[in-house]
């Protein structure tokens, strides 16, 4: 049970994910998520360095779709000048937001991955899915009411999982 917490892959900001090494394994699209994923959850707007990593997907012909458990107002104000497609009040980690963002996109799942910051909502609903996930490093340290309780469960997890040898990476 405990396995559909364990990310496929972690890295310490979304940044480091190559568009180019995304593009020669045959992925078409990935489904992030916005809030200290992308950004820190209180910044309004894409930072320079994220503009440019969205550009550079772009080149490589990869679809991205924002999937956030925030609400329209938060996530459309942070999308819509990119003109990335996004979906508000996902209810991660229920399959439906994921399964909508494939058929939007167009791709199959086995095209796409899922990136984000929590393991109890980016994290387990990409596996339960089905799709390839990737666990970044939460941007800021700082995080919303509900998030902080979401840490706590987070922490013990990974914590399991490193006495298991399961994970080698530190928070």
């Amino acid at each position: 049970m405990l396995k559909q917490f364990l990310p496929d892959e972690h890295v310490k900001s979304i940044l480091e994910i190559s568009p180019e090494q995304l593009k020669s394994r045959g992925i078409k699209g990935i489904i992030t998520d916005l809030d200290n994923t992308l950004v820190e959850w209180d910044r309004p707007n894409a930072t320079p360095a994220l503009i440019k990593w969205f550009e550079e997907l772009k080149k490589q012909n990869i679809l991205v779709t924002i999937v956030s458990n925030n609400n329209k107002e938060r996530v459309g104000a942070f999308a819509d000048p990119l003109d990335i497609p996004f979906i508000f009040q996902a209810r991660k980690p229920l399959a439906k937001a994921f399964k909508k963002a494939i058929t939007q996109m167009g791709i199959k799942k086995e095209e796409a991955v899922v990136i984000g910051d929590q393991l109890l909502t980016d994290v387990l609903g990409g596996n339960r899915s089905g799709f390839y996930t990737i666990l970044v490093v939460p941007v800021a340290q700082t995080d919303g009411f509900f998030t902080k309780f979401n840490r706590f469960a987070e922490r013990r997890i990974l914590n399991w999982f490193r006495k298991k040898g399961m994970v080698s990476w530190e928070d």
